[in-house]
């Protein structure tokens, strides 16, 4: 398909190190915080993701995993 090429030309590297630092941001965090993307994905599965800048937040945060999933599944098929 080449609507996604553009996806397989992002080296690996890049994809999986933003992938987690997004995922795990921010940094340092205090041993009872969550990550980002944990708080924000509890709060769309409760109803309570309302504010347009958690909305944004969520997105951001997940952007990258999403593409590192989206590498791997044209990689495997």
């Amino acid at each position: 398909m080449q609507l996604l090429s553009w996806i397989d030309r992002i080296p690996w590297a890049i994809l999986i190190l933003g992938a987690v630092f997004l995922a795990l941001a921010p940094f340092p965090f205090p041993p009872s915080a969550q990550p980002h993307l944990l708080e924000k994905l509890y709060l769309l599965f409760q109803g309570g993701l309302t504010k347009p800048i958690d909305i944004f937040d969520l997105l951001f945060h997940s952007s990258l995993p999403i593409l590192l999933i989206i590498r791997i599944t044209r990689r495997v098929f």
